[in-house]
């Protein structure tokens, strides 16, 4: 079967995994998702000899909205919101019941999401994304700079959104197959293969602002698309030796976004004490 994505989503020198061997290491995300179950249960162990008033996190300002893959929806994401609000993140919800919508009017209803978000909380978003929701965050982080703090990605084919599974280039067919039959607002070839998609993928491509920090989470035992994808110039990329659905259950997955999420928090605060300190430049009032 022919691919229904477009050719220009798989540059050369990309080829998303193939056969059997490569989409059996998704199964791995039950291990991974039991390794959580694991954490989880000596967590509750840990809290029962802890004082009650060490128990309540220090709520943090920063708000961190959840995007998840294709097919998937927020409550893909929910294990994972859980844990970053144990850590005093405010987190929210992308809005998405599952995300096989056109890329591009997804990405503007994100958008104007994460702007709701900005305004109530009176400050930037930090967006983390899995899989598609990674190449949505970066194409907002490029459009919106004024409404984005950071972006972390999981496991999205950032280079080469093409270079996917066989099995996943047939889910597409038949998302694009029940748009054809009139079946909801679901992708359709135009938003795989034609101009939607070309301008969201030049728009996801785009230079980021200076202040907007980046990071990749990637793994070499992807079975769904091309690890190398991951590897965008533009972030600092942290590799893990998970599934790629494996990604929104995995613990290490969970502390490498919490350990991400506090540098971006820490270069904050070193800029804005740069920025007070009296030998700072002076803005100019023009």
């Amino acid at each position: 079967m022919a691919s229904p994505l477009g050719a220009f989503l798989c540059p050369p020198g990309f080829e998303g995994p193939s056969g059997l061997r490569a989409i059996a290491r998704e199964a791995g995300a039950v291990v991974e998702g039991a390794r959580l179950v694991r954490r989880a249960a000596g967590d509750r162990l840990r809290r029962r000899h802890t004082p009650y008033a060490s128990l309540t996190p220090v709520r943090s300002v920063e708000p961190v909205v959840l995007v998840p893959g294709f097919m998937a929806g927020d409550s893909s994401l929910l294990l994972m919101s859980r844990h970053l609000r144990t850590l005093g993140y405010r987190t929210y919800r992308s809005t998405m019941h599952a995300n096989v919508g056109c890329t591009q009017e997804a990405s503007y209803a994100l958008e104007r999401r994460i702007e709701a978000v900005a305004i109530r909380r009176e400050r930037k978003v930090t967006i983390v994304g899995h899989s598609l929701g990674g190449l949505l965050a970066r194409g907002i982080a490029v459009r919106r700079p004024d409404l984005v703090e950071a972006i972390v990605t999981m496991g999205s084919p950032l280079l080469a959104p093409g270079a996917v599974h066989p099995v996943l280039a047939f889910d597409l067919a038949v998302v694009i197959a029940l748009r054809r039959a009139g079946l909801g607002s679901m992708m359709g070839e135009e938003c795989t293969s034609g101009d939607c998609a070309r301008l969201s993928w030049q728009q996801s491509r785009g230079d980021l602002d200076p202040s907007i920090a980046f990071t990749s989470i990637f793994s070499r035992r992807d079975g769904v698309v091309d690890w190398r994808g991951c590897l965008d110039p533009a972030a600092k990329t942290v590799e893990v030796s998970t599934s790629h659905l494996g990604m929104a259950v995995d613990p290490q997955v969970f502390d490498i976004v919490a350990d991400r999420l506090a540098a971006h928090r820490r270069k904050r605060q070193a800029a804005l004490t740069a920025a007070m300190s009296p030998g700072a430049p002076v803005a100019s009032a023009g």
